[in-house]
C-alpha cells in the first residue's frame, strides 16, 4: 500500500475496497477521480459518513493510496476519521462500503452515523429509527 501525506491521521483502504472503487470508476467512465470520504454534522447519531466520487484533489486535503485508487480525506474530516478503515462488504443483506471508526464511540445500527469523543459530552445515546 503507497501511502501520501504519512502521519497519524492515516485512513485505511481495504484491497477490497479499492477493487470496488476501481468498478465503480470504470462502470462510470470517471479514470481520474478518487473516493472522498467525509463527516458532516446530522444523522441519528450526531454525525453522518459520506462519499463522493471526486476529481478535484486540493492542497489541503489528506490523500491515501490503495492499489492505485485515492482516498482523500478532507482537513476537518480526518480528525473524526484518523485511524478509520473503509471496507467493501457483499453479504445476503447487500453489498456496500463500510466504516471501521476507532473515533466513534457509538454508531446507529446502520451504520451510517456516529457520536464521536469529541461531541460526547451531554448527548444521550439515540437510534436510528429506520434501523432499530
Amino acid at each position: 500500500m503507497v501511502v501520501e501525506n504519512i502521519q497519524h491521521d492515516q485512513v485505511i483502504l481495504t484491497p477490497t475496497a479499492a477493487k470496488a472503487v476501481q468498478e465503480l470508476l470504470l462502470k462510470r467512465n470517471l479514470p481520474n477521480h478518487a473516493l472522498r470520504l467525509f463527516v458532516s454534522g446530522g444523522g441519528c447519531s450526531g454525525m453522518q459518513y459520506g462519499m463522493a466520487l471526486e476529481e478535484n484533489i486540493r492542497p489541503e486535503d489528506n490523500v491515501f493510496e490503495t492499489e492505485g485508487v485515492k482516498l482523500i480525506v478532507d482537513e476537518v474530516s480526518i480528525t473524526y476519521l484518523h485511524g478509520a478503515t473503509v471496507d467493501y462488504v457483499d453479504d445476503l443483506m447487500g453489498g456496500g462500503f463500510k466504516i471501521e471508526n476507532p473515533n466513534a464511540l457509538s454508531a446507529c445500527g446502520c451504520g451510517q452515523s456516529f457520536r464521536s469523543k469529541e461531541g460526547a459530552e451531554g448527548e444521550s445515546g439515540q437510534s436510528c429509527g429506520s434501523c432499530s
